[in-house]
């Protein structure tokens, strides 16, 4: 079972506060803190990574123990990204459309990818089903309403997913796809949820919700794959 706490934006352009909500996603039990590279990072906007600065986010990680992720939503991403030997990269749904040839550039290179499909119209898997691949069912409404989550599949053994990527209100939604097969859950992280900075804080877990989904999702993913 993994879990990935998606700090995403939710740093509000603080770096600092970036390092210490990757901090808090580890004591939560989070198995990766994820951020985005290449969403909003034009001049003067609020995910202007600079390589100095994903070096210093690399560097905290590595000293909580927890692995960092980045989501890579263009070229340029990918390209300031590859000194640094990420171990995993996640593919947002928005970029699956808008560069897919880089997208298959990531996936040639072997690194283990997680890709969304909130985005994407079709039935049919956009990459095919390499071995290095995990596709995340998700609905992307910020936040998807109960109502916006009725196509969850009923069982993601008899699915291409590999889990679910969480937009909704509370832990409920996530918990219920572990119960229904999910193996990977990637869930919005914030330390302030009345935060209007950005919309992701208001359907983001805070360090105590996303501490009790990994603490009732971990026995709850050993049971389904007990057959109970």
């Amino acid at each position: 079972m993994i879990f990935i706490a998606e700090i995403g934006l939710n740093h509000n352009g603080h770096f600092g506060l970036a390092g210490e909500m990757i901090r808090q996603a580890k004591l939560a039990g989070a198995d990766i803190a994820k951020m985005q590279l290449g969403w909003r990072d034009g001049e003067g906007e609020i995910n202007r990574l600079t390589p100095e600065i994903i070096a210093q986010l690399y560097r905290i990680a590595n000293h909580y123990e927890i692995e960092l992720m980045f989501s890579v939503f263009h070229p340029a991403a990918w390209q300031m990204l590859q000194p640094f030997q990420p171990t995993r990269i996640k593919i947002a749904s928005r970029t699956v459309n808008d560069h897919p040839e880089m997208v298959r550039e990531i996936i040639a290179t072997g690194l283990p990818v997680i890709v969304s499909l909130g985005m994407w119209p079709q039935e049919s898997l956009p990459f095919g089903q390499p071995d290095t691949v995990d596709y995340l069912w998700c609905r992307s409404s910020y936040p998807a309403h109960p109502w916006e989550l009725t196509g969850m599949p009923k069982s993601f053994a008899n699915t291409p997913y590999a889990g679910y990527s969480d937009h909704a209100l509370g832990i409920e939604a996530a918990l219920l796809a572990i119960a229904r097969g999910a193996r990977i859950v990637e869930k919005h992280f914030t330390l302030d949820k009345s935060d209007t900075t950005i919309r992701d804080h208001a359907l983001s877990a805070t360090p105590a919700e996303f501490a009790q989904l990994v603490i009732l999702g971990r026995p709850l993913q050993r049971l389904v794959a007990m057959g109970v």
